[in-house]
């Protein structure tokens, strides 16, 4: 039994250098997934074999959840392993309390990913295998997930500003992990809430998938090639999607005529890949088919919102936006600025830049006249935009700047003393603007 452990084990590792070699290249930083369980240990020890092999380099982050009384005890675990390999740890401590109307499972995953995003490394190496692999199909399918949601997980994933998702257990079972563990005699820590069936993962592991193998003892291979063939699926939408996408999204918003023209099935996965690409999390089947409806057939005048989970989708002139829910705000805020290069705004969960210009902008000069604030919109503000121009108000300017409603009583206002001088983004008083030799300073919202 011994050997047959090394000889799998030894069969594990070569398998293992052989996907990765071609991925990552010599001198790359890979940084491990590290909970302390039997997967993330064997993936630590496979890598820190092959890492001298091929000139990488290796650290790993662990993420203290909170949750278990013993969580202290596997980041003090996590840390001893770490320094008998000398490899550098990080231990991210995390709060899930904010999270938990996601469910505890969805909240610590969202946690981690986000822990991951945040650490300076060419990849990401997370323990998942075949075993997981099925799993994650069988519970996207039960909660009627479409194509992308089926495609489960990739072996590698490449995300714009951000390291790349690598799996490199991911061709191997459950079982394999184990066989490997203890040929090499391995150490690791066991979740007590792994044992937890109430938790869909769990139910499927312990009580279903042993039920299934009886029938089909090949439901690992079998399930992980339907993923893949889910993955290609979803490859060729997104294709469809780019396609739609050159002449409907410019800006970061989405022309609604564009949705209109095609087809229903069409138009779901234009607005689905617009709404990925902005960042936004996908809504449920009922959401986008609500929110779809507002967006094409709803009056040209209507006000249209449809809010999913912490987001927004709004349409204004024939375009559609999306972004995070707007918090509440103070209507009545003044900030009173005293040359800072930069101030929060909270109004629009932003920050304001102020830059210096030479012969541009607002000028200094004149501002130096009566203290200068910020403030919000109260109502009946005018302004006049240019010398020759009339005193317009501030409801006709910020119209015929195409400024979207819901973020009309919420710009920024920059007064000196009683008078209005800027409206960000949208107008300087004709009397306060820089001539060609005076200091300016540009307002920005950012």
């Amino acid at each position: 039994m011994a050997n047959s452990r090394k000889s799998k084990s030894a069969d594990l590792s070569l398998r293992t250098a052989a996907q990765l070699a071609p991925l990552l290249p010599a001198h790359s930083s890979i940084l491990i997934g590290l909970s302390g369980g039997v997967d993330s240990v064997v993936l630590l020890d496979l890598l820190s074999s092959l890492a001298p092999r091929f000139s990488w380099r290796l650290s790993a982050l662990h993420v203290h959840h909170g949750i278990s009384l013993n969580a202290d005890a596997w980041a003090d675990f996590c840390a001893a392993l770490c320094a008998r390999h000398d490899i550098p740890l990080t231990i991210e401590r995390v709060d899930i309390a904010p999270l938990r109307d996601h469910g505890i499972e969805a909240a610590a995953r969202k946690l981690r990913h986000a822990a991951f995003a945040r650490q300076p490394c060419d990849f990401v190496a997370l323990a998942h295998h075949a075993d997981d692999q099925a799993e994650t199909l069988l519970l996207q399918l039960l909660r009627g997930a479409g194509v992308k949601g089926a495609a489960a997980m990739p072996f590698l994933a490449r995300r714009e500003g951000a390291p790349a998702l690598l799996r490199p257990l991911l061709h191997c079972s459950r079982q394999d992990i184990l066989d490997y563990a203890a040929a090499h005699e391995l150490q690791w820590i066991e979740d007590e809430s792994n044992a937890d069936d109430s938790y869909p993962r769990n139910f499927l592991r312990h009580r279903a998938l042993p039920l299934l193998e009886q029938k089909f003892p090949e439901w690992r291979s079998t399930l992980s090639r339907s993923a893949q063939h889910f993955a290609e699926a979803s490859g060729l939408l997104d294709e469809l999607a780019q396609q739609d996408a050159v002449q409907a999204v410019h800006h970061g918003t989405l022309d609604i005529s564009a949705l209109q023209a095609l087809s229903l099935p069409r138009a779901k996965n234009l607005l689905r890949y617009f709404l990925h690409r902005i960042g936004a999390p996908m809504p449920q089947a009922v959401q986008l088919d609500d929110m779809l409806q507002q967006l094409c057939d709803a009056r040209r005048d209507a006000a249209v919102c449809v809010n999913f989970g912490d987001w927004q989708v709004m349409r204004y002139q024939g375009r559609a936006y999306a972004m995070p829910a707007m918090s509440a705000f103070e209507h009545n805020f003044m900030q009173p600025w005293n040359g800072e290069s930069e101030l929060d705004w909270p109004a629009l969960s932003g920050r304001l830049k102020f830059e210096q210009v030479p012969g541009a902008g607002i000028s200094l000069a004149k501002l130096r006249h009566a203290p200068v604030t910020l403030r919000l919109r109260s109502g009946g503000e005018t302004l006049c935009p240019h010398l020759h121009a009339a005193t317009r108000t501030l409801k006709k300017l910020l119209q015929e700047h195409q400024v979207p409603p819901w973020r009309r009583e919420r710009l920024p206002l920059l007064y000196c003393g009683d008078e209005l001088v800027c409206v960000a983004g949208v107008a300087i008083a004709a009397g306060y603007q820089a001539g060609p030799k005076e200091a300016g300073v540009r307002l920005l919202l950012v």
